[in-house]
């Protein structure tokens, strides 16, 4: 992943802006389309790069402390960014994205594969948990660059257990949690814990906890 970092060839920049207006040219297009025609086009590796194992999709919601969210009001709270398919697609998103350290306020990102909302009553979603850990201030960043690329690198090795990964920026500290499938698989949920401890070279007092979604909704 990183020896790829820098191997976009340079023309993104040049030609974003170009970009940027036939984007806008395009959307309102697609605005004045039926429905029934937009079709989302599949994401797929360009020539010459170098495939993920599943497509991923960011996304970004931040909300007001304090007021109570329904799944409802939630899920149109959570923006979109993109979806990629190749590390090369993943780091020209990436590398345009604040850092989780220097967001403010309630915020936070989430990296899914690509179909899981980051919701917790999503099909894929709704029988897993997730594992939490709790950071210092100014750690946050570093962590979840580490926790990202160890997962789109394939470094969990619980086959498609894991759905996604969270890094939520509060006031007094903030929070990474890694996503999966089965809560009820304690082999799986211990390595996922085992496999964390290491990619992000944990210190052994860590305080690390295992919460599954039924009790979050609860």
């Amino acid at each position: 992943f990183i020896s790829l970092k820098d191997d976009d060839s340079g023309d993104h920049d040049q030609n974003e802006e170009n970009n940027t207006q036939k984007d806008s040219e395009k959307e309102k297009n697609d605005r004045e389309k039926p429905q029934s025609t937009t079709k989302r086009k599949a994401v797929v590796p360009g020539p010459a790069e170098h495939p993920l194992q599943y497509n991923y999709t960011f996304w970004y919601s931040r909300r007001t402390p304090g007021r109570p969210t329904s799944s409802q009001s939630y899920e149109q709270n959570i923006k979109q960014i993109g979806t990629f398919a190749s590390v090369e697609q993943f780091w020209r998103f990436y590398s345009h994205m604040v850092r989780p350290g220097d967001l403010t306020g309630h915020s936070d990102f989430h990296l899914f594969k690509e179909g899981i909302k980051p919701m917790w009553e999503d099909d894929a979603n709704k029988n897993g948990g997730k594992w939490i850990i709790r950071l210092r201030k100014g750690l946050a960043s570093r962590c979840w660059e580490n926790l990202i690329l160890a997962m789109l690198g394939e470094q969990f090795m619980v086959g498609e257990e894991i759905c996604g990964a969270v890094v939520s920026v509060r006031f007094q500290e903030d929070i990474i949690s890694i996503w999966n499938k089965t809560a009820s698989d304690q082999a799986t949920t211990a390595r996922i814990r085992d496999t964390l401890r290491r990619v992000l070279n944990l210190p052994p007092n860590t305080i690390m906890e295992y919460k599954t979604h039924t009790d979050s909704i609860k």
